[in-house]
């Protein structure tokens, strides 16, 4: 049996409800890039669970009438949004194999960010989980689950299917995707919650975000990973990832600082790199990005404090950093740092443990 057999919702009534759930974003270490199939990655990837940039959805169901159309309406922050209709019903059409009574409900979503619009977080990783999660809250209360355990790996299967990277975003502190040797159970269909191997130090691992520019993205992440089929060095970059993936496992399990900055600041820059080799190319970074870049190393020489950073596809800047060391670190950011952001703006999050049932 396949696993997508495995999750197709049995028959139930329709019924009326209600549910909410708050799902966070999360900042990958090893970087997924290329994708292949249904939303499927070309390499595994890790992330850090965000705790405080999150998505809350609230969704009411009742029965409607069975047909083969979908019935929902959506408000964001409070406001009518028809541009996200087409993405919603596109992931609709994606999930509906798996969920059949979201053509026997009518449904009213409401959804709201934590963290500023255009601020530079992977929102699609925090809304698309926080819907999954919602849309199961039906099953869940119709038929149920066998367990804890199979309901989230469902939420992340769906979530998969609506953005790749939300897939990671429903446990923490840290999440696994893809098929990897490095890690037992690691799957190209959901993400793996890396919880009993890693050093307390991580568990509190800090990340400021540096708003370095607000703008739209000069590529989508959809036109990024399509630019990884027939890129010259795509082989060899999802070697280095499974490569990437046993030695950050075992970093992490011994909590060696130095070897995981030299690592994630490696996998960032391999992201930029890919960028800047694709056919056509891209320069993702502005020139605060590299002023910022220059300051974390003059002040990791300087200060020997083990901050680090790592980069989505974007000119903004994930500050990492043990928790001991916060108030050294912050105090650097507002004297050194905060100049190079948009308007002054940085964000301070840390890591989570996943999304929550409101």
């Amino acid at each position: 049996m396949t696993i997508e057999k495995e999750f197709i919702a049995s028959t139930f009534p329709a019924q009326e409800g209600k549910a909410s759930w708050s799902s966070p974003s999360n900042i990958a270490l090893v970087k997924y890039w290329g994708k292949y199939g249904k939303q499927l990655p070309q390499n595994p990837s890790l992330s850090f669970t965000l705790a405080n940039c999150a998505t809350t959805t609230h969704l009411q169901f009742k029965p409607k009438e069975k047909d083969n159309q979908f019935s929902f309406s959506f408000l964001f922050e409070g406001k009518e949004q028809p541009s996200f209709h087409p993405k919603m019903e596109a992931f609709f059409d994606r999930i509906k194999s798996f969920c059949p009574y979201l053509f026997e409900h009518d449904l009213t979503i409401s959804s709201t960010n934590s963290f500023p619009h255009s601020s530079g977080i992977a929102s699609s990783a925090s809304s698309m989980s926080a819907l999954a999660l919602s849309l199961l809250s039906i099953e869940e209360q119709g038929v149920g689950f066998a367990s804890q355990e199979v309901f989230q790996q469902k939420a992340s299967f769906l979530a998969r299917l609506g953005s790749g990277s939300a897939a990671r975003s429903i446990q923490g502190p840290m999440m696994s995707w893809g098929e990897t040797k490095a890690i037992q159970g690691s799957s190209q269909e959901f993400a793996t919650c890396i919880d009993q191997e890693i050093h307390p130090i991580f568990r509190t691992y800090q990340d400021t975000i540096l708003i370095i520019d607000k703008g739209q993205k000069k590529v989508s992440s959809t036109l990024g990973h399509q630019l990884m089929e027939n890129h010259p060095y795509a082989t060899a970059r999802f070697e280095q990832a499974h490569q990437h993936m046993t030695r950050l496992m075992a970093i992490l399990a011994k909590g060696e600082l130095d070897d995981f900055m030299q690592l994630v600041e490696l996998e960032a820059l391999t992201l930029h790199a890919l960028m800047m080799a694709s056919k056509p190319y891209f320069v993702l970074m502005q020139p605060n990005t590299l002023a910022v870049l220059n300051k974390i190393w003059d002040f990791r020489e300087d200060t020997k404090l083990p901050l680090c950073f790592t980069l989505d596809a974007g000119a903004n800047v994930h500050l990492l950093y043990p928790e001991k060391h916060k108030k050294a670190i912050n105090t650097f950011i507002a004297s050194d740092l905060a100049s190079f952001c948009e308007a002054g703006q940085y964000i301070e999050d840390q890591v989570g443990t996943g999304a929550k049932k409101l």
